[in-house]
């Protein structure tokens, strides 16, 4: 690699990959919904679990977690897959989250992070019901 492109590029261990699902379930618990699309990138693109619309701005994946919120949710990870290279991360597996404290819902999830601007931010999040 040459030193230019070595200075561009930014990796995670899958450690640090799993620190930042970690980081978004914390900002789901604030019940904040503009703490987690913050979490986004501007043109990220989230294809949400309770909802059939995709989300491709930030005031549309702020109006997903507006919903989402409201409903208490807390998330764990069931299994997952890391794959990271130059500036980009891949977590991808099975999630559940608890909804209003009445049972867990499980979902596969995709989050694709990207290092931008000095930060690692969510630039595609797919989540859907397991069938």
């Amino acid at each position: 690699m040459n030193s230019a492109l070595a200075a561009t590029c930014h990796s995670l261990s899958d450690t640090q990959v799993a620190a930042l699902f970690d980081r978004w379930n914390e900002a789901l618990a604030t019940g904040d919904p503009a703490q987690v699309s913050a979490l986004y990138q501007a043109d990220a693109l989230l294809l949400p679990t309770l909802s059939d619309q995709a989300r491709t701005t930030t005031a549309g994946i702020e109006d997903y977690f507006k919903g989402f919120l409201s409903k208490h949710p807390t998330g764990r990870i069931d299994e997952r897959v890391i794959q990271s290279d130059c500036n980009v991360a891949i977590d991808a597996g099975n999630y559940s989250f608890e909804l209003d404290g009445q049972g867990w819902v499980q979902a596969r999830y995709t989050f694709v992070y990207a290092y931008r601007d000095g930060e690692w931010r969510i630039e595609h999040h797919h989540s859907s019901l397991l069938p």
